[in-house]
């Protein structure tokens, strides 16, 4: 078993293991960081127990990263760590160099409005299964509601107000309209 050691204070989630791969210890991680191979860049990672994971060794394969962690010595080991997050402390990570980038987890607990100003809720998470960020917003009454978290969706982020503005229709929080417009029938000509 890997030593523990202190949990990070502020977690930051850089990857989650989905298995071993082959015969040696290796696993299976689905990485989060821009580089997927990137994972160990920002020093060892910890979950949610304190378990350390040093990353000796990181390779692409397909849309995963194949990772030999110094920790773990053989196959039943790394099966052991199958669904493990692995966390870094936010001090860890370099600042955004940018005015426009951040990090995902800066916008938790952020408000979210519309363009007009209307209350949407908060923003609870933001995940990501595979077609692309989603960010989860919990509204002032009833159950989160998930948008896609993309430029349509979210045309702007205020970081000086500590907002997210959403646009509703490319969000699916409202619908169009959808009146029918009066029936304009073209006029006929009169029959002498």
């Amino acid at each position: 078993m890997p030593p523990v050691s202190s949990k990070p204070e502020n977690p930051v989630l850089l990857g989650v293991v989905g298995g071993a791969h082959g015969l040696k210890g290796e696993c299976r991680v689905r990485s989060f960081t821009e580089d997927p191979t990137d994972l160990g860049a920002y020093g060892p990672l910890f979950d949610t127990e304190g378990n350390r994971y040093t990353v000796k060794s990181a390779r692409r394969q397909k849309n995963v990263v194949v990772v030999r962690f110094v920790e773990v010595e053989d196959r039943n080991h790394a099966e052991r760590l199958n669904g493990r997050e692995l966390f870094v402390d936010r001090s860890a990570l370099p600042e955004p160099e940018e005015s426009d980038e951040f990090y995902l987890d800066d916008l938790v607990g952020l408000a979210v409005e519309t363009g007009s100003g209307a209350v949407v809720g908060t923003v609870v998470a933001f995940h990501d299964f595979g077609a692309g960020d989603i960010v989860e917003i919990k509204p002032p009454e009833g159950p989160t509601v998930m948008i896609p978290f993309s430029e349509a969706a979210v045309p702007e982020i205020d970081a000086e107000r500590g907002v997210i503005i959403v646009e509703p229709f490319a969000a699916g929080l409202a619908e169009a309209d959808t009146d029918e417009p009066e029936d304009v029938s073209e006029p006929t000509a009169d029959q002498d």
